[in-house]
């Protein structure tokens, strides 16, 4: 993976001791043809993750072809917000930070209606869910996240979540049975694996590695580039690849912020967006077979039949019901395969 220069370093240097002394660096009249800027980016991950590739080409993206005039610095692992993800949405929406990517989950946690595409089983594949992402889906998350003061700049992706285990090999809706399984804070997980018969228990990611080997909980799920990145196959035994929701992340700028740019410098943001969108894409695909092979020397890796699979849709049937009016019908109608 690339790593940043060291001229890139002695920038991150420069606003951390300017940030330190009060002043902003987003400050600027953005009206002002040939204005220069210096943007905090964060991602809630770390920095071995496609997701802090996609935020170093969309920063190199900028650079070039601003001519230097926008430069990003990239905190990994939501530092900005002491890894405090729904406080870290927060910022980004308040202006305290210009821009991150961050996974729909993410949002979701401070305005549930943006989990409307992390429906469980909506996609079954990765042409359905590109279809969306790329179509009616990125229309309707572009209106719904300015909204809420987001300039919604496209979607990456972190991939299909799966399933680790400690002791118990998941094959079905009974295995999980009173399992311990950490997800994200939001209800749609909580409700869905609770759906499944699990005692679904809410904690922010930084904890899991820890939770886990010390057995405060025996699963949890996330994509796969997550589950490798983050070492978890040293404190679990199985994992089950059930596709059971895709997620999407969002490359989001603060709205007023870009509001404020000129049409010259907006299109320059754009055009470093869609390159940093597709090289994340493809990075978190091209990735997945070596991580799946080298998990495979840690873990069991149970593959599960169409037929299997089924038997976890029927137990969540209930959950599209109680979320419909959560969703709204036409944001839900616009995530449809």
């Amino acid at each position: 993976m690339k790593r940043l220069s060291v001229a890139s370093l002695t920038v991150a240097a420069a606003l951390v001791l300017s940030a330190c002394s009060g002043t902003s660096p987003s400050a600027g009249d953005g009206d002002a043809e040939g204005q220069s800027y210096n943007w905090k980016m964060t991602i809630n991950v770390g920095d071995q993750s496609s997701w802090y590739l996609g935020a170093e080409t969309f920063a190199e993206a900028l650079e070039q072809e601003s001519g230097g005039r926008m430069k990003v610095t990239i905190f990994p692992n939501e530092q900005l917000s002491g890894g405090d993800t729904p406080a870290g949405i927060q910022q980004l929406i308040d202006g305290h930070k210009d821009l991150s990517y961050n996974s729909t989950i993410d949002y979701a946690m401070v305005i549930p209606e943006f989990g409307a595409i992390n429906a469980p089983f909506l996609f079954a594949n990765e042409e359905e869910a590109d279809k969306v992402t790329s179509g009616t889906g990125a229309e309707a998350y572009s209106a719904l996240a300015a909204e809420h003061g987001v300039e919604f700049l496209g979607f990456g992706e972190a991939g299909f979540r799966q399933l680790t285990t400690n002791k118990t090999a998941v094959k079905t809706p009974e295995d999980l049975k009173n399992l311990k399984v950490r997800v994200p804070t939001i209800a749609l997980f909580v409700d869905t694996l609770q759906a499944l018969g699990a005692n679904a228990t809410s904690m922010p990611f930084a904890e899991v590695f820890t939770a886990l080997g010390q057995g405060t909980i025996e699963g949890q799920e996330n994509p796969i580039d997550i589950i490798h990145s983050s070492g978890l196959a040293e404190v679990q035994d199985y994992l089950t690849m059930w596709n059971y929701v895709y997620d999407p992340i969002m490359l989001g700028m603060n709205k007023e912020l870009f509001d404020s740019l000129s049409a010259d410098d907006q299109e320059i943001v754009r055009k470093a967006s869609e390159a940093a969108n597709e090289a994340q894409k493809q990075a978190n695909r091209d990735r997945e077979a070596e991580q799946l092979a080298e998990l495979a020397e840690e873990v069991e890796i149970i593959e599960l039949t169409p037929e299997q699979i089924s038997a976890f849709q029927e137990a969540i049937a209930p959950i599209y019901n109680q979320y419909e009016s959560v969703w709204g019908e036409d944001l839900f109608t616009k995530v449809q395969p």
